[in-house]
């Protein structure tokens, strides 16, 4: 399965390139497949220990839940992590974990928060999911000037978002997980479970945000249904959406479309041992890099590290101090004592650990 998406994924060209790429691509996959079956017991087994770079102060009484970080123009390093409890935002300079302010009171009116979760920045804007106030809030930064909400009447159990640029100047798409439940609280049948991702369109205009419902999506039947979902992370030039699937006996992560169809595609359905909880990419340039998907556990937390051209295994380590992650985020741009850019990992709901990248790319062997 994951030869076909590798397949999916190259280039219309002229037929004779074409039909070079396809043979080395097969040749290329088959032979990682025999690598890959001999050295996946090795894989899982080993859990390479990395140090910390720093943890941040913790605040466990707020539950701390996903990381994100923002470069702003005059040299800011702000590393940004929602907090479920505290209804707020913990800010923190990125370089050392020095906390700098919070931001956000409890309720539901611009810039107030009731449980937020997932984040995202892209550009100069924060986007917090909002859980029980059934939305994705739009602030602006430095300022943290709420521009606007996205999908107040659509959601109702939000959890986790990935946004990229759209076609238009100044828009953007945006991807929200919805774990919606019945009446008793339960998972829904296979057949109401059509609605797991919102997709939008957004804009800043003068007077906010400017937001469209594209579609809502989520297979019916089979491998591609979302029993339990959360997170949510994108590859916009390959085209696809990862989703974890966090339902106990199930956990993986299933592969969609940028346009909401179902690839056939299910990584690490017999990897994982715990729960699948935060996604990140990282990409090492146009076309390569590596997605790194948290297995999480208190006791024995893990990241495991998928080549991103064909979502095979590559690797698996985990923190020395690092335990029962929920958000992850891949920063590749140099900062601060960080020369390759830093990976940040919530720390048992109370903190953020800073991992060096260079240092993980070296000791896990990529």
């Amino acid at each position: 399965m994951n030869i076909f998406l590798s397949l999916y994924c190259i280039r219309k060209t002229d037929a004779g390139l074409q039909m070079k790429a396809y043979v080395v691509l097969m040749v290329s996959c088959f032979t990682f497949i025999a690598m890959s079956c001999d050295r996946q017991d090795e894989f899982v087994n080993t859990r390479t220990t990395i140090s910390e770079t720093y943890q941040t102060e913790r605040f466990i009484e707020d539950n701390i839940d996903s990381p994100a970080m923002w470069y702003g123009p005059h040299n800011e390093h702000w590393l940004i992590a929602t907090a479920k409890e505290g209804n707020c935002l913990y800010v923190c300079h990125a370089d050392n974990g020095t906390l700098l302010f919070k931001v956000g009171l409890n309720g539901n009116i611009s810039a107030e928060f009731k449980r937020p979760n997932g984040i995202s920045i892209i550009d100069d804007l924060l986007l917090v999911v909002e859980r029980d106030n059934h939305r994705v809030q739009v602030f602006s930064l430095p300022e943290f000037m709420s521009l606007g909400m996205i999908g107040e009447n659509d959601l109702i159990l939000p959890y986790g978002l990935y946004v990229m640029h759209g076609d238009g100047v100044q828009q953007y798409v945006v991807y929200v997980t919805d774990n919606y439940l019945t009446v008793t609280g339960q998972i829904p049948p296979d057949n109401k479970l059509g609605k797991r991702i919102h997709q939008y369109t957004f804009s800043t205009v003068a007077s906010g945000v400017s937001a469209k419902l594209v579609r809502t999506f989520g297979d019916t039947a089979g491998a591609g249904c979302l029993k339990v979902v959360e997170s949510i992370f994108g590859d916009p030039v390959y085209k696809i959406l990862l989703i974890a699937e966090e339902k106990p006996g199930e956990t993986s992560v299933k592969v969609y479309t940028l346009d909401g169809k179902f690839t056939g595609v299910v990584v690490g359905e017999n990897l994982f041992k715990y729960q699948v909880e935060g996604i990140a990419l990282y990409e090492k340039d146009r076309y390569d890099g590596y997605w790194v998907v948290t297995d999480q556990d208190l006791q024995d937390n893990r990241f495991q590290v998928f080549d991103r051209r064909t979502l095979f295994h590559r690797a698996c380590f985990k923190g020395a101090n690092t335990s029962n992650t929920d958000g992850i985020w891949i920063s590749r741009q140099a900062f601060g004592p960080f020369s390759q850019g830093a990976m940040f990992a919530i720390h048992d709901d109370g903190n953020v650990s800073a991992f060096d990248w260079k240092t993980v790319l070296t000791v896990i062997g990529l």
